[in-house]
């Protein structure tokens, strides 16, 4: 196994671009989009998590200024390589913004390489998409130190790899401390694959809870027969069609439905999100159910937008984005109106949501389209809505909120087999998932 190990050995001074000398370890330069720009730069030969030495970006008493640390070392084309670095900042009020490694691909004589699978997004589906810069992705901060870390597959033209380590637009003052990073060819990772379905259904039949739900049995039973990780359900599916209230439909949970379609889960072997009234106290809840394999309640989520319906039928807003990890991934929901709100779908991806569950009575397909594309997550939608009105579709959305599938008729079910650590690259666009964090605007409430 090769290794291209970042270390310093010995230290040298070089001649920056503005003349001044700055000391520095073999084979790292520093670079700034701007000369008047450029933030200060040194290198503490002794200092960073490991004491293996740091590479120093320090703002002075401007704002807004921006530079980097940058190195090329040879990689193996079409092997896997794990990077890694550490960063320490000081005075950054946002360091996923302020702070971000990334990679570059290139050639022999520095040029960019390209993918060497055609992309079928919806930009220029079929065509080779050029290799754009690759970004680590931070993980939980340790004694000060945030590991920014990720296993990459280098295009089969590249032979080099140039490392950035940048420090952009911060205050006054601040400093980003890097730690001496490393490129190690590791084995390709595993592909985690996973199993999506939704469920395409109207509960007409019978008036009670229980009569609405037992309805949904044999479809669950349909969606475990392919072997499926998750099956969603639709909105408030106990209510639909019953004649009564919200009152009416409403049930603790865990209770009578989240039982029942837990001893279903179980009995598959596989996850439910079902859309329910909950009841608690004196409040209403209009909720998605995470169901587990073992058949207990994972957790839930409720409906945060209301519309005037639901308001009007003294339903509560929630006010939290919970995401659950299941085994195959990390899990969001919500719910119907939820989608019109793009707050929603990009606090449950801050937190980590792989998969959005999304029961949905009636709704605007382009927003399900939307809220997939914009988070890069695959969004699962369960709706009530006839296909032929041109409206609301029982689907799963990809990464480029296209439906991967769709379920026409009622009583049928839509499965998708997806790869959760397959990147989509788009043309000139990358891999867009992983710079989300670091180029998301920073947006104040509004008062």
């Amino acid at each position: 196994m090769r290794s291209f190990t970042v270390f310093v050995t010995t230290w040298i001074c070089f001649a920056a671009n503005l003349g001044a000398q700055t000391a520095a370890p073999p084979g790292w330069k520093t670079e700034s989009p701007r000369e008047e720009i450029r933030p200060e730069f040194s290198w503490n030969r002794d200092g960073g998590p490991d004491s293996a030495g740091e590479l120093v970006i320090q703002a002075d008493d401007r704002e807004g200024l921006s530079g980097f640390w940058s190195r090329r070392v040879s990689v193996t084309g079409g092997a896997h390589y794990r990077f890694t670095v550490m960063r320490e900042t000081s005075n950054v009020d946002l360091p996923r913004r302020a702070a971000i490694a990334r990679i570059l691909w290139l050639d022999e004589s520095g040029r960019n390489v390209l993918r060497p699978d055609p992309t079928f997004s919806s930009y220029r589906p079929g065509e080779r998409p050029r290799a754009e810069p690759e970004f680590p992705s931070a993980a939980s901060t340790s004694d000060g130190w945030t590991p920014l870390t990720g296993i990459y597959h280098v295009p089969p033209d590249a032979v080099q790899a140039q490392i950035e380590l940048h420090f952009r637009w911060g205050p006054p003052g601040s400093i980003v401390r890097w730690s001496m990073p490393t490129l190690e060819q590791v084995d390709a990772p595993a592909s985690r694959k996973v199993k999506l379905a939704t469920v395409h259904y109207q509960p007409r039949e019978g008036k009670t809870p229980s009569e609405k739900r037992e309805q949904f049995a044999p479809l669950i039973a349909k969606a475990a027969e392919k072997q499926v990780d998750l099956v969603v359900l639709p909105e408030t599916l106990t209510y639909y069609s019953s004649g009564g209230t919200f009152a009416d439909a409403a049930e603790p949970i865990p209770g009578p439905s989240t039982n029942y379609f837990g001893a279903l889960a179980k009995e598959h072997d596989l996850y439910i999100v079902a859309g329910l009234v909950e009841r608690d106290r004196h409040l209403l809840y209009n909720v998605a159910v995470l169901l587990g394999p073992d058949g207990n309640v994972v957790g839930k989520y409720r409906k945060v937008t209301l519309p005037r319906g639901e308001i009007e039928g003294g339903i509560t807003p929630g006010d939290d984005y919970p995401v659950f990890d299941t085994r195959f991934g990390k899990l969001g929901m919500m719910v119907c109106y939820d989608g019109f709100f793009p707050e929603v779908a990009r606090e449950l991806s801050n937190r980590g949501a792989e998969v959005i569950a999304w029961p949905v009575w009636g709704c605007n397909p382009m927003l399900g389209a939307a809220r997939a594309c914009e988070n890069h997550v695959y969004v699962i939608s369960s709706t009530y809505t006839d296909q032929s009105n041109d409206w609301m579709i029982s689907a799963i959305f990809g990464h480029d909120g296209n439906a991967i599938v769709q379920a026409n008729d009622w009583g049928t079910i839509a499965v998708a087999e997806v790869d959760l650590d397959k990147p989509l690259y788009w043309h000139s666009l990358g891999d867009f998932q992983s710079q989300i964090q670091a180029h998301r605007p920073v947006v104040d409430a509004t008062p």
